[in-house]
C-alpha cells in the first residue's frame, strides 16, 4: 500500500497541540495556517510520490560504503535531486543566506510534520 501523508492530522497537531500561532508570535515569525498547510501540501507529494518509493529499494539494496565511496540505493541520488530542487533543503537557512524563510526557527514546525511522512 502507497504511503499518504496525514496532512489533516499533522495540521490539526500543530493548530491545535503544538499551539503554532502562540510559537508564531513568540518567535514573531510572520506565517499563518493557510502558508503552514500548503507547505504540508508540498511536502506530501515529495513524500509519497518521491521519497517513500525509495524505501523499499533502500530495505532490499542499502546503500554502503566501499573503498571510501557511498554508493546509495536505486532512485535515492534522484528523489534527493528533487528534494533539492524543489528547495526543501533551504528552509532550514535564513534569507541572508540564500534561504527560504525569514526565520531558521520555522523549519521546526516543517521538519516535526514531514519527518513523521
Amino acid at each position: 500500500m502507497p504511503y499518504l501523508a496525514p496532512q489533516k492530522d499533522m495540521l490539526f497537531a500543530l493548530e491545535h497541540v503544538a499551539n503554532m500561532q502562540q510559537i508564531f508570535a513568540d518567535l514573531q515569525i510572520d506565517l499563518d495556517t493557510e502558508t503552514v498547510s500548503g507547505v504540508l501540501d508540498e511536502a506530501a507529494k515529495l513524500m509519497q510520490d518521491v521519497i517513500a518509493p525509495t524505501n523499499r529499494g533502500g530495505d532490499i539494496e542499502p546503500s554502503f560504503l566501499k573503498d571510501g565511496k557511498v554508493t546509495t540505493s536505486a532512485g535515492f541520488k534522484d528523489a534527493f535531486k528533487q528534494y533539492t530542487q524543489g528547495g526543501w533543503q533551504a528552509l532550514s537557512h535564513p534569507e541572508d543566506v540564500d534561504g527560504n524563510v525569514p526565520n531558521p526557527h520555522s523549519l521546526h514546525l516543517h521538519v516535526v510534520a514531514v519527518s513523521h511522512c
